[in-house]
């Protein structure tokens, strides 16, 4: 393909994925599939990374994250964002009204809104490209967490319509709760604590380092403000609605009114509805619409006249602790559970709360048969927040955590950087090898979906599998006719697992299937503590081989871009255990990809052999852009020099050490168009 053709298809792919990400994630009406839309963002990945020249910086491949930020720097707003006068009384949404109407001499516009339990953000356009992205910060200066939030999908990258030249857009990023509850099954499959609710996770999302971690979580953004100069309008709702044409995702739960019977009409079919929404809400926004009338009205120190927020009562009740069980995760990580008397909250039965660890129980200084408060607020997990101690019977005894592992028997360990509990016999625990075997199968790792629904509980009941190598030798006839009746639980009816005819035959192929999964997935798949997706692709570019892994030292493995001690630990632990060398062997035995072919790729390997070290900013190009281009290319990218380094790469605001070092060393440090220069 010629360089002028290359760009012509970039620039269609480009244009396709982006109406294909807004009918997707802003209008909700997807015209392709999955599959579909996943090759035409792969042929543009491959495209942009062969023609880095043609490569822009709003494209949708870089939905897909990569920049590593370990500074955010701090970004001082154009305007302040100030934070709402909050109330929970209606009589002050009558005192306020009353108070705007006196001021303006005649009642306004208002917009009623709903008030989002999320990160607030800013986001700066120019010319209809997305610029920079901050936090809200002291609401004076923020974080630029730029590259985060291009993650977003719901947020464009490129406006279309007709647009202001320049424009700030204020909006909410948050975590709905499908989204949620998916990263805590995740979570809670690698044996990683859970988050306690959905905002915390946004928030902690939107500062994460790694922006591809950040892309891998389902975050949404809805937009509330606009600023700038030159607006299509006076006013905030009808800026809001002409923003929905430019590409913007507006909340389609706002109004306009003047009735103040109206408004009350809102908060409360909202308060109602605010268990059914797909995301969290703590209030509603209640502004005045007009710019001029905000202008008249002005400010206070901390917030503006013309708007106020009134604000939801978290959702509480109490009840009976009726005991403490403990669960047992795949790395042996023990979490208490508190079982309570059913109580209606949020609109769900809540029948259990994490307690997380023992340090929970110590704080709340739980007792048997305690009464607990209990909140939701919002949440989708129950959280307890107290305990009622004036009702707390005389004889009651204390909670201790136990010291033994509730399946095994095994003593517990605890490390002393580590909140959590561990059960060590991970070789013969049952729900430590069960949890290892579900991870294995799940879709992201061998994809064995055929497996799912309880039916390695029923295979690991019967004897018939032991550890994942297991899964290789199960015959048709061994599994056969096996069924199990799981009980009514909750809400849920009794349901029946049976492994008939067209069932059995499915999990014999999808086995068979996954012996085509790529080296990078069987890495992860292998469950190794603390190497996620993201790590055992690096690991599995990197070494190339199982074997390569398994022999890497700590010194190897830390001197790789984005792997610490902790994870480099784990992997040099991992594979010293002798059982895990015969896992290995099992499987290498089965026929599972435990290399990257070397045919994989046709790319030229123009750098094999060759050792970068990149540093200082480019122009044109992120770092982790030139450092992919490195590797794409058969290079290594490190981050520090030493005497296999064959050249430093540096721009603008290069690292002085650095440079001094390489001048010392001998080693050869390039420019940006030198460097490009080595690839022709």
């Amino acid at each position: 393909m010629k360089a002028e053709e290359a760009k012509l298809r970039i620039d269609e792919l480009s244009r396709q994925l982006r109406q294909h990400n807004h009918n997707y994630y802003v209008l909700s009406s997807p015209v392709i599939s999955d599959y579909e839309f996943d090759m035409l963002l792969e042929e543009l990945i491959r495209l942009e990374t062969e023609y880095p020249q043609f490569s822009d910086p709003n494209s949708p491949a870089k939905r897909i994250g990569g920049v590593i930020t370990k500074d955010f720097p701090t970004v001082t707003h154009k305007t302040p964002m100030l934070s709402l006068s909050n109330t929970y009384s209606e009589e002050e949404i009558i005192a306020f009204g009353q108070r705007i109407r006196k001021d303006l001499d005649k009642d306004p516009d208002y917009v009623c809104e709903l008030k989002y339990d999320g990160v607030a953000i800013s986001i700066t356009y120019e010319q209809g490209n997305f610029i920079r992205a901050v936090t809200r910060g002291d609401g004076t200066q923020g974080d630029d967490v730029t590259a985060n939030i291009r993650t977003i999908r719901s947020i464009p990258l490129l406006l279309h319509g007709d647009h202001p030249q320049e424009l700030e857009i204020r909006g909410e990023i948050f975590l709905p709760h499908k989204g949620f509850e998916k990263i805590n099954r995740e979570r809670e499959e690698a044996g990683e604590p859970l988050f306690a609710n959905p905002r915390n996770s946004a928030s902690g999302s939107v500062k994460m380092q790694d922006s591809s971690e950040v892309a891998k979580r389902p975050l949404d953004c809805i937009f509330y403000s606009i600023h700038g100069k030159n607006l299509p309008f006076d006013s905030h709702y009808e800026n809001l609605m002409e923003a929905k044409k430019w590409g913007f995702k507006i909340s389609e739960y706002i109004i306009k009114t003047k009735d103040q019977q109206q408004i009350f009409n809102f908060i409360h079919e909202m308060e109602g509805a605010r268990p059914e929404l797909p995301f969290d809400i703590d209030g509603v926004v209640i502004k005045v619409n007009d710019f001029l009338q905000q202008q008249d009205l002005g400010f206070t120190a901390k917030s503006p006249r013309w708007a106020i927020a009134y604000k939801f009562m978290a959702e509480q009740a109490t009840t009976r602790l009726l005991s403490v069980s403990y669960q047992v995760g795949r790395t042996g990580a023990v979490t208490p559970v508190a079982n309570l008397e059913p109580v209606p909250l949020a609109g769900t039965i809540v029948k259990r709360a994490s307690l997380h660890n023992a340090d929970i129980i110590t704080k709340l200084d739980l007792h048997d048969g305690d009464l607990l408060q209990v909140e939701k607020g919002g949440d989708i997990i129950p959280k307890i927040t107290g305990v009622v101690k004036k009702d707390r019977k005389a004889d009651a005894g204390p909670i201790h955590f136990i010291d033994e592992c509730p399946d095994c028997g095994t003593k517990l360990l605890k490390h002393e950087d580590e909140a959590a509990h561990f059960c060590p016999n991970d070789a013969a625990c049952p729900p430590q090898i069960k949890g290892r075997i579900e991870h294995f199968i799940s879709r992201r790792a061998m994809d064995i979906d055929s497996l799912g629904e309880g039916k390695v509980e029923i295979l690991y009941e019967n004897g018939i599998i032991r550890s994942v190598a297991d899964l290789y030798t199960i015959k048709y006839n061994d599994i056969l006719g096996l069924e199990k009746v799981y009980p009514a639980e909750d809400d849920k009816k009794e349901r029946k697992v049976s492994f008939k005819d067209k069932t059995t035959e499915n999990i014999i192929n999808g086995i068979r299937a996954s012996l085509k999964v790529p080296f990078e997935r069987v890495l992860f798949a292998l469950g190794i503590r603390h190497v996620g997706e993201t790590v055992a692709k690096i690991l599995a570019r990197h070494f190339k081989s199982i074997d390569a892994v398994a022999s890497a030292n700590m010194e190897a493995l830390i001197d790789i871009h984005e792997i610490g001690e902790k994870i480099a630990r784990s992997v040099v632990d991992y594979f010293s255990n002798p059982e895990t060398r015969e896992l290995i062997n099992l499987l290498k035995e089965a026929g599972l990809q435990m290399n990257i072919p070397e045919n994989e790729s046709t790319i030229p390997q123009l750098l094999d052999g060759k050792t970068f070290v990149v540093s200082g900013t480019f122009d044109d190009h992120s770092r982790d852009e030139i450092k992919e281009m490195i590797e794409h290319y058969g290079g290594k990218s490190t981050t520090s020099l030493s005497a296999k380094t064959n050249y430093l790469l540096a721009g603008a605001n290069a690292g002085p050490s650095k440079l001094e070092k390489a001048e010392k060393s001998g080693i050869e440090i390039l420019d940006l168009p030198q460097f490009l220069e080595l690839l022709k």
